[in-house]
Formats: structure tokens, C-alpha cells, sequence
């Protein structure tokens, strides 16, 4: 079955190339010039996976995103931003509004194919069918839901990927060089600082019900999730 991509580019040469390279790697591509447009392809089909301009008109690629990742249509759906700001500060912005990853201008529609495919297998990788209950906390699998007690969890799919591996492996304690390997699959284009801002994207979810101290920071170390606090 194809993949559906949505691409949210005002730049109708640049949407044009990438919906090009995508029907010519086997993917379907969906085409939007602003942010309306791309809230109403939603409405209409939702894809496997949103490409975001950052400066769109009107709305920018930055706001859709934090306004995708709180609403229950979209919030799973794995964003990678597209963008010609490369400054480590507007990566971490991205990241923190719920992007899952960063492909800066100019890129090769090359790269570009390859980097959807490795957030593709990211998002879509977890067949843990099983039910998970650990610290007030209860991950099932097979809905792919995460519950505090018994009220449902808002969570994006990067989070619950972090939240999954850490609820499997708990008072271990892992780098971030090995969380990334674990969670995001050892993909050469993620760096280390990632895990810090799905850290604190995570714990943030958390937080609502005090269970945020479940996720601890070993100094010098990495992280580790651990009912002992």
C-alpha cells in the first residue's frame, strides 16, 4: 500500500519536485500552499506522514505544527520540517513544537525520500502488542494508547516510542547515544540534543499528573524511567 504524504509548501517549484521524487519512490503525494489548505486535506484523508514548510503564509509552518500535535486527527502523525533556518535554536524550536524531524534548504529530493522512509520506520516500527503498567502508568500496545490511571494520554508518536522503550527497560539507566539507537533506530541524521527535547516533550505529557519524576536524568550519564523517586 503507498504511502500518503502531505506537503504543506507555498513554493509551487519546490512542491513540484518533491511530489515528483515521491510518486517516483512508490509514495502518494498530497499538495497544500498554506496552512488552511493543509487543515482541509486533513479533513479529507489523513496521510502517513506531514512535510512542513516553515515560513508559510499567513499561519507559519511552526504554529501548524504545535496546533497538529493538539489535535486528536493529527497529533500521531509523524512532521518533518522543511526549512532554510539550519540554527541549532530553530532545530530545537521544531522539535519542542512535536516535529519529528529537520531537513534543511537546499536538499536533495534523494535525501530527503531517504529521511521520510527512516521517520516512516520510526513511527510505524513498535508491534508491542502487549499491555505495560508500571508507576500509574499503563501503555497498550496494541491500541497504541497510553493511559494515567484510567484517563487517556495525549502523546506524540516520538514520545511514546521514548516512553515505550523506557516503560520496557525501567531502572536502567541509557545514554543518549544508546536511546537513540533504541528509539530512533540509530539513524545517522538524528543528533544526541534530540533525546534532550523528547525528554522534556515527554515529561511535560507526564506532568499533568505528577508522573514527570518517573523520567529521571542520571548527571553525567543519560536518563533512566524509574518508580523509585
Amino acid at each position: 500500500m503507498h504511502k500518503r504524504i502531505l506537503i504543506v509548501e507555498d513554493e509551487t517549484s519546490i512542491r513540484e519536485m518533491i511530489a515528483f521524487a515521491l510518486r517516483k519512490a512508490g509514495m502518494e503525494a498530497i499538495q497544500a500552499v498554506d496552512a488552511r489548505a493543509a487543515q482541509l486535506a486533513l479533513s479529507e484523508q489523513v496521510p502517513d506522514l506531514i512535510l512542513l514548510d516553515w515560513m508559510l503564509p499567513g499561519m507559519s509552518g511552526l504554529e501548524l505544527a504545535r496546533r497538529l500535535r493538539k489535535e486528536e486527527l493529527s497529533r500521531e502523525i509523524p512532521i518533518i520540517m522543511l526549512t532554510a533556518r539550519g540554527e541549532e535554536m530553530d532545530r530545537v524550536n521544531g522539535l519542542e513544537a512535536g516535529v519529528d524531524d529537520y531537513v534543511v534548504k537546499p536538499f536533495s529530493t534523494r535525501e530527503l525520500v531517504a529521511r521520510i522512509k527512516a521517520v516512516l520506520r520510526r513511527s510505524q516500527g513498535d508491534d508491542g502488542s502487549g499491555v505495560i503498567e508500571l508507576g500509574g502508568l499503563r501503555i497498550d500496545g496494541a491500541a497504541h494508547r497510553v493511559f494515567a490511571g484510567e484517563e487517556p494520554v495525549a502523546i506524540g508518536p516520538t514520545e511514546y516510542r521514548l516512553l515505550y522503550f523506557f516503560m520496557t527497560h525501567a531502572e536502567r539507566v541509557y545514554s543518549r547515544a544508546q536511546l537513540l539507537d533504541h528509539v530512533w533506530g540509530g539513524s545517522v541524521y538524528v543528533e544526541e540534543r534530540t533525546v534532550d527535547v523528547h525528554i522534556r516533550r515527554l515529561r511535560k505529557t507526564l506532568e499533568p499528573w505528577k508522573l514527570d519524576e518517573l523520567v529521571q536524568t542520571v548527571r553525567g550519564t543519560g536518563y533512566r524511567f524509574s518508580t523509585s523517586i
